[in-house]
């Protein structure tokens, strides 16, 4: 057993992990980083890179079908499922050098090829070696929850970590699961001409507002996606090629199925008992993302809350100040925006409408603005979609949008949140014409227009200092 003392150890090296060796080894700690599987985790080669990929193939096969309300005659694509795929693999090969070992240690970092589990307070074992660190950092992230249906076990299924990996053309695609995951890859593989039915116990994309998750469901289901909500699974039967799930609304038979019912904090294998770190179903940690054990901090997935790659990072810049030089920080979460990138795609940051009128009650104004108002959606055809902005006092708590592009445009008012500016400074921004932006600009200028357009008041001032002026 070879003995290894460093500075910062860090368990994962996925999105959170990456960012604190990145940042402790640049500014002059000893790192140690450990990687049993894959560098740059969930996110790089079974998450965000791959799927969005993905979503790009069967954006490209939709717009050869809808061209005809601009002047180009629609066709119907030959599809090469394979070679979709092949793109998949692309996109994951030209980022992973970025998130490589090579890469890693040329910074400096010590990269151990090696899972790793506490055997005490301050150590830990990874192979053949026994790590002492002054600081440790669990970013170990999360994996596919596979939930205990009775003979799934008996049948061939996919989660996100086997999907990407599959070549042949499926003939239907049965998605246990509507949330982002479920939906996203749902579309995706519709548009690639596969039959999907998606089967959800409750409601599909339930974490999101209701009317803006109801406005990207009607586009699914317009493209033919069965979305089957309030369907319970009871077991699953078959072989390969003919799948049958057992629901509580009848049977589905597909040639192949994909679980996506939601993620579990990969904690299991880390021994955090003889650390004395506690756990449930993520690692318990506070405000400041500490452990009980005050050595160790937790980030990411690992750490329970939102599941985000970005906030993995953002946990990750978070928690330098402490470790490297001993100064507080917390970690917050009312700024952080998350989008599903659906057709049409849907963001949001802050508390949703139901959220803030819980929260302040008759204080809260929604302000709106419909996509089909704006020049530049109207222009290209994009005009499904709206805004919704809350606000209390005239300080934005949260903002909701479902349209083209919201994934992007929801980074302004995540900025406003994080800095806790006013509706105002929004209003005040001059966004070039005509782009989407204008959304966001013209969704604040609501704000004003009872105080200032339909107010009686406003208008008597104006019309007597119309008489004063020369």
């Amino acid at each position: 057993m070879q003995d290894i003392k460093t500075d910062v150890l860090i368990i994962g090296a996925g999105s959170g992990g990456l960012s604190v060796a990145y940042g402790a080894s640049q500014m002059g700690a000893d790192v140690t980083l450990l990687e049993g599987h894959k560098m740059g985790g969930d996110c790089l080669n079974f998450g965000c890179v791959p799927s969005k990929a993905l979503i790009a193939a069967g954006k490209h096969a939709h717009a050869m079908t809808t061209g005809a309300p601009f002047g180009v005659a629609p066709v119907q694509p030959e599809v090469d499922y394979a070679a979709a795929k092949r793109h998949v693999h692309s996109a994951i090969g030209t980022i992973a050098p970025v998130d490589s070992q090579e890469r890693f240690e040329g910074l400096g970092v010590r990269v151990i090829r090696e899972f790793g589990r506490f055997v005490d307070a301050r150590t830990v074992e990874a192979g053949p070696y026994r790590i002492r660190a002054r600081r440790t950092v669990i970013a170990t992230g999360s994996s596919p929850f596979v939930p205990p249906i009775e003979g799934l076990r008996d049948v061939p299924f996919h989660t996100n970590e086997t999907i990407f990996d599959l070549m042949e053309t499926p003939e239907h695609l049965i998605v246990v699961g509507g949330g982002p995951i479920g939906m996203e890859m749902a579309q995706a593989h519709r548009r690639l001409g596969i039959e999907v039915t998606v089967l959800e116990g409750s409601k599909a994309l339930g974490k999101d507002d209701p009317e803006l998750a109801a406005i990207a469901l009607e586009r699914l289901r317009e493209e033919g996606v069965d979305i089957r909500e309030d369907t319970k699974v009871e077991r699953v039967s078959g072989t390969a090629g003919a799948i049958t799930v057992h629901t509580s609304k009848g049977d589905v038979t597909g040639s192949h199925l994909l679980m996506a019912v939601g993620r579990k904090a990969n904690v299991d294998k880390l021994n955090l008992e003889a650390a004395g770190i506690e756990y449930d179903r993520a690692v318990t940690v506070g405000a400041d993302l500490r452990t009980t054990n005050r050595r160790v901090y937790a980030i990411g997935d690992a750490a329970g809350g939102f599941q985000f790659t970005h906030v993995a990072g953002y946990h990750g810049a978070t928690i330098i100040r402490p470790i490297l030089f001993g100064l507080p920080a917390r970690a917050r979460t009312d700024h952080i925006p998350w989008a599903t990138y659906t057709d049409p795609e849907i963001a949001q940051v802050g508390l949703t409408e139901a959220q803030a009128k819980e929260a302040h009650g008759d204080a809260v104004e929604v302000l709106r603005f419909p996509y089909h108002e704006n020049d530049r959606a109207i222009a290209e055809g994009k005009t499904t979609g709206l805004i919704k902005v809350m606000v209390v006092k005239g300080r934005p708590v949260g903002a909701s949008i479902v349209g083209a592009q919201a994934g992007e445009l929801i980074g302004l008012w995540a900025l406003v949140l994080a800095n806790k500016l006013k509706i105002g400074a929004v209003a005040a921004m001059v966004a070039p014409y005509p782009t989407l932006g204008e959304i966001s600009k013209r969704a604040a200028g609501q704000y004003y227009v009872p105080r200032l357009f339909e107010s009686d008041a406003v208008k008597r001032v104006v019309r007597a200092v119309q008489r004063w002026l020369p």
